[in-house]
């Protein structure tokens, strides 16, 4: 693979193109320890030349930076608040994490319980029942990105017989 371009992303990130397509996001102390460029005189990164770099390099840095930081960015983003699985990858995405480490990401943070669409989606319902119709959930939770079998299983367990007769009561009672 030939490093054709490297772009500063911020004071401290810089985007990583590999034969002219975008692949990474790097920091300058990993581009450092790469050797991907080379600082000018005023402390700038510059590409040295259109740089060669080894498969198992790029293996490397895949698993060992890139997968790793996925992760940690996975686990945190799920320790403010709770998030469906498409919600998890938008942000992850927005990250401009590789679609394969996103992919890994999810799977990882799935294995230990820590991303549930029925749960989410059974919090959602349960903290809105009170306020809004079973039809607006819906569309709010579709819009969320939760697939219908997890919203129908979540709406299973929240939504009794007379909970859903008193709810549109209480809507009834909003519009009067």
């Amino acid at each position: 693979m030939i490093v054709t371009k490297v772009e500063p992303l911020s004071k401290t990130k810089y985007k990583i193109y590999l034969n002219h397509q975008f692949a990474f996001v790097l920091y300058k102390g990993e581009l450092r320890s790469y050797k991907i460029y080379r600082a000018s005189a005023y402390g700038n990164i510059s590409l040295m030349y259109p740089m060669i770099t080894s498969e198992e390099e790029l293996d490397e840095i895949r698993e060992k930076i890139l997968l790793k930081r996925a992760k940690k960015r996975a686990m945190h983003l799920l320790e403010d608040m709770d998030r469906s699985e498409a919600g998890l990858r938008e942000k992850l995405k927005a990250g401009l994490y590789p679609e394969d480490l996103i992919e890994a990401a999810v799977t990882y943070v799935k294995s230990f319980g820590y991303l549930n669409d029925v749960r989410y989606a059974e919090n959602f319902i349960l903290a809105r029942k009170s306020t809004k119709s079973k039809r607006e959930i819906l569309a709010l939770l579709n819009r969320k990105g939760i697939c219908s079998a997890d919203i129908e299983k979540a709406f299973e367990s929240c939504y009794g017989e007379s909970e859903e007769v008193e709810a549109v009561r209480r809507i009834l009672a909003k519009k009067k």
